[in-house]
């Protein structure tokens, strides 16, 4: 896909239309983390937010549930 740098405002960016955004699952407003590479190749990568400790501890506590015959085994 073949995009043109435009002026925007005092910047310039690249236009990204909804087909591009929906192919790239983004939306307005999601944080991306953007390098420069040697050679000048550019990667534009969603950043996925951490899930909050409280459903990570619980997700952890249910599979110890479900597989607590083949921790003890293991241990």
């Amino acid at each position: 896909m073949i995009k043109t740098i435009s002026k925007i405002g005092n910047s310039q960016g690249i236009i990204f239309d909804s087909a591009l955004l929906q192919l790239a699952r983004l939306k307005v407003g999601d944080e991306v983390n953007v390098e420069v590479h040697a050679g000048g190749t550019i990667t534009i990568a969603p950043i996925q937010p951490l899930p909050p400790r409280d459903e990570v501890t619980s997700l952890i506590k249910e599979t110890m549930k479900q597989y607590a015959t083949t921790m003890s085994r293991l241990a």
